[in-house]
C-alpha cells in the first residue's frame, strides 16, 4: 500500500490510507441509496435503463453532498472540481450501463444481482477519477510528461474498456452483418473486397459463434494491433511520451475509435497500414534490412484486407527519389523481395479475379472513377475530414504538415519530416485529386492520416511558442478529448439500453435489425401457416436488408435473397443467387423504405415480375414497448422471372 501510495503521488494523484478510508466509507452510504432505490425501480416496471440511471443519480448526489459535508471537507463547490466532478460521474453512468448490459443480456443474470458489480465498476472509476482527475495532487506536480503519460494511460484504458464491454451488446450495423454473410460463404476474395474480413469474422464466430462478439472481436484486435504499431513508430520518431500521446489520439479520434468496434473492412487496413509505417520507418530511417521482411508481410495483409493500402507503395518509391540516404535501396534486393512476399500474399485476390473475368479490379476502378457523374466534392471531402478527425484534430494535422512545425533542422528531423509528409501526403493528395470530380466515401481519408499522428502527438506536448493558433490548437485538445469520450458512451449506452426521454427516431432505417427481423420472422411465419409453402424473403436494398435479416434470423431458417431477383446490382449476392427460376411460392419484398418494395434504382415496374403483388405494409419494431424503426414489406403469390 505504501509503494502504490508513492507510485499514485510521483503521478499526480492524492492517495493515503485516511483518503481511501473516507472514500470508502462515504462511498458506501451512496451504494447503499444507489441499491435500494435500483431494487424499488425495478420492482415498480421501471426499465433497466431508467432503473440505473435514477439510482446513479441518487447515489451519486448523496456521496457529492457528504464529501462536501463531512470533514474533513471535500472543495466540490469550486466550479473547476464540480465540472470535473460531473464529467467523471457521467464517464462512470456509461461504463456502468455497459456492464449492467453484459451481466443482464448475454451473462443472463438477474438485474437484482447484476447491479452488485456494475456498482463496483462505477466506484473504481469514480476513486481514480477523484485521485487523478478532480484533486490531483498540489504539492509537487509531476513534470508535464508525466501528466501526459498519466492521461494517456487513463483514457487510452477507458476507451479500451468501453469498446469491449459493449463489443457484444451493441447490434451489427448492415455492413459487419454483409461481411459476416462473406464469412459463411468462404472464397479467395470477393466482388467488392478482399477477403482479409471475412477471414478474421470466419475465426471470431468459430471461437465466439454467430454472435455481435464473435463477429467483432477481430475489429478490436486490430485495434490494439494499431495501437502497438503506432506507439513504437511515434517512439522511434521522437519519443515514448509522443509515443503515448499517439495512442492517445488512435482512441479518441472518431475514425479509429469506430475500426476498433466495428468489424468492416478499415479495421485490418488500419492495423495493416501503421505496421508497414512502422516497417517502413525501420527500414528507410533506421537502416534495418530485416524490417523488410515485416513490411512485405505488413503490406501483403493490408492489401489482402482493402486495395488502398497499395497507395503506400507510390509513397514509398517517391521516398527513396527524394532521400538520397534512401537511393541505395534500389540497387539492393530487400525491396524487391518485400514486393514479391506482399504479392504471394495477395495471390488469393488474383486466383479469384482470373476466376471471374476480373470483377473485382474492374468494380474498384469504377468505384474510383465514381460512376458516370462528375460531381466537385472537395468541400464534401473537408466536411468527411472534421469528421473523421474532428475539426481541431484536422487543424492539428494540417499544422504538422505545415514547413515550420519543428524548428529541428538536423539531417535525422528532415529526414523524419520527409518520412511524414511523404507517407501522408501521397494518398491525400490521390483523394483530393479525386474529389475534385467525383464524391468520394467518406471513410477512404482515414488511414492516411496514420502517419501525420506522431507528429500532432509531438505538437500537442510542446510548450514553446509556435504561435497564437498553435496555443490555442493545444488548448482545445483536452475539451475536444472530453466530448469525444462523452459522445461515443453516450451512443453506446443509447443504442443498447436507451436514454429515457429519448426517442430512437435518428437509427430508423440502418440500425435495430435484431427486433426488426422478429417482425419480418412473424410475417414469414403467418404466411407460411396461410398457404403451406415456404416463402422466399427478398431484401430490396444492395445487400443492407438481406445481410442483416439473415445475420439476425433466429427462429426458423428463412430463405432470403436480394434484389437482383429482379435485375438489379446487389453485390456478392449476383454471385451467391445468381438467378431464381419463376415459382409459385410466396414472395415477401423487405425494404427500409416504402419505395423500395416498389420498384429498384434500375427496374421501376418489378410488379410485372410478380405474381398478385399485394399492398405495402409497415410494421414498426418495438423494444419495451418503445418503438426502434419502421420496416416495410409486401407479399406476393409467385416469381415470374427477370423476363416474364
Amino acid at each position: 500500500m505504501d509503494y502504490l501510495q508513492r507510485v499514485i503521488t510521483l503521478a499526480g494523484g492524492t492517495a493515503s490510507f485516511s483518503t481511501t478510508r473516507r472514500f470508502a466509507a462515504l462511498a458506501l452510504c451512496g451504494m447503499v441509496i444507489d441499491v435500494l432505490l435500483f431494487q424499488w425501480l425495478m420492482s415498480r416496471g421501471a426499465g433497466l435503463a431508467l432503473a440505473h440511471i435514477m439510482s446513479f443519480c441518487a447515489g451519486a448526489t448523496v456521496n457529492y453532498w457528504l464529501n462536501s459535508r463531512v470533514p474533513p471537507h471535500v472543495d466540490y463547490l469550486r466550479w473547476r472540481q464540480l465540472g470535473r466532478f460531473l464529467t467523471m460521474s457521467i464517464f462512470a453512468l456509461f461504463m456502468r450501463g455497459g456492464v449492467l448490459a453484459l451481466l443482464v443480456y448475454d451473462w443472463h443474470l438477474s438485474p437484482s444481482l447484476a447491479i452488485f458489480p456494475a456498482i463496483a465498476a462505477t466506484v473504481a472509476i469514480s476513486y481514480l477519477g477523484s485521485a487523478f482527475y478532480v484533486f490531483p495532487g498540489k504539492q509537487n506536480p509531476p513534470s508535464a510528461d508525466v501528466r501526459w503519460r498519466v492521461a494517456s494511460l487513463g483514457i487510452v484504458t477507458f476507451a479500451v474498456l468501453l469498446r469491449l464491454i459493449y463489443l457484444g451488446q451493441a447490434q451489427l450495423i448492415p455492413d459487419e452483418a454483409y461481411y459476416w454473410n462473406y464469412a459463411q460463404h468462404m472464397e479467395l476474395s470477393f466482388y467488392d473486397h478482399p477477403p482479409m474480413v471475412a477471414w478474421l469474422i470466419w475465426l471470431g464466430t468459430a471461437i465466439f459463434g454467430n454472435t455481435e462478439f464473435g463477429v467483432r472481436i477481430g475489429a478490436f484486435i486490430c485495434g490494439l494491433i494499431t495501437m502497438g504499431y503506432l506507439y513504437a513508430l511515434a517512439c522511434n520518431l521522437y519519443d515514448k511520451t509522443t509515443g503515448m500521446r499517439a495512442v492517445l489520439l488512435l482512441a479518441v479520434l472518431p475514425f479509429y475509435f469506430s475500426t476498433g468496434m466495428v468489424m468492416t473492412t478499415d479495421a485490418p487496413l488500419v492495423a495493416a497500414w501503421a505496421a508497414t509505417l512502422y516497417y517502413m520507418e525501420r527500414a528507410l530511417i533506421a537502416d534495418q534490412r530485416s524490417a523488410w521482411a515485416g513490411m512485405g508481410i505488413a503490406f501483403g495483409l493490408g492489401i489482402l484486407s482493402k486495395y488502398t493500402l497499395g497507395l503506400l507503395g507510390p509513397a514509398a518509391l517517391l521516398f527513396v527519389i527524394l532521400d538520397p540516404a534512401s537511393r541505395r535501396w534500389l540497387r539492393r534486393p530487400h525491396a524487391y523481395l518485400a514486393a514479391t512476399l506482399a504479392l504471394l500474399l495477395f495471390s488469393p485476390v488474383i486466383i479469384w479475379n482470373m476466376e471471374n473475368n476480373w470483377a473485382s479490379i474492374m468494380f474498384q476502378s469504377n468505384r474510383v472513377k465514381g460512376g458516370d457523374e462528375d460531381q466537385f466534392a472537395v468541400h464534401q471531402l473537408f466536411l468527411h475530414l472534421m469528421v473523421l478527425l474532428t475539426p481541431v484534430g484536422l487543424l492539428a494535422a494540417v499544422m504538422a504538415m505545415w514547413p515550420g512545425a519543428e524548428r529541428d533542422d538536423s539531417a535525422y528531423a528532415r529526414r523524419r519530416r520527409l518520412f511524414v509528409r511523404v507517407f501522408a501526403g501521397v494518398p491525400l493528395a490521390v483523394f483530393f485529386v479525386l474529389s475534385i470530380s467525383e464524391s468520394q466515401r467518406f471513410h477512404w481519408t482515414g488511414p492516411a492520416w496514420l502517419a501525420l499522428l506522431p507528429t500532432v502527438a509531438w505538437l500537442m506536448g510542446q510548450a514553446g511558442d509556435f504561435g497564437t493558433l498553435a496555443r490555442r490548437v493545444r488548448a482545445a485538445w483536452k475539451p475536444t478529448i472530453a466530448v469525444c469520450i462523452f459522445l461515443y458512451a453516450f451512443v453506446l449506452h443509447y443504442v443498447v439500453l436507451g436514454i429515457p426521454g429519448i426517442p430512437y427516431k435518428f437509427l430508423s432505417e440502418h440500425y435495430f435489425w435484431r427486433e426488426a427481423t422478429s417482425e419480418i420472422e412473424q410475417v414469414v411465419a403467418e404466411v407460411r401457416q396461410r398457404t403451406g409453402q415456404e416463402p422466399i424473403v427478398v431484401g430490396m436494398s444492395k445487400w443492407s436488408v438481406a445481410a442483416a435479416l439473415s445475420f439476425y434470423n433466429r427462429r426458423e431458417p428463412m430463405e432470403i435473397r436480394s434484389r437482383n431477383l429482379f435485375g438489379d446490382t446487389a453485390a456478392m449476392y449476383d454471385f451467391w443467387y445468381p438467378s431464381e427460376p419463376p415459382t409459385s411460392r410466396p414472395i415477401i419484398l423487405v425494404g427500409m423504405r416504402k419505395h423500395e418494395v416498389a420498384r429498384t434504382r434500375r427496374i421501376h415496374d418489378i410488379d410485372r415480375m410478380l405474381v398478385q403483388p399485394g399492398p405495402i405494409r409497415e410494421q414498426v419494431a418495438t423494444r419495451d414497448g418503445n418503438p426502434l424503426r419502421r420496416v416495410y414489406y409486401r407479399i406476393a403469390q409467385g416469381y415470374l422471372g427477370k423476363d416474364p
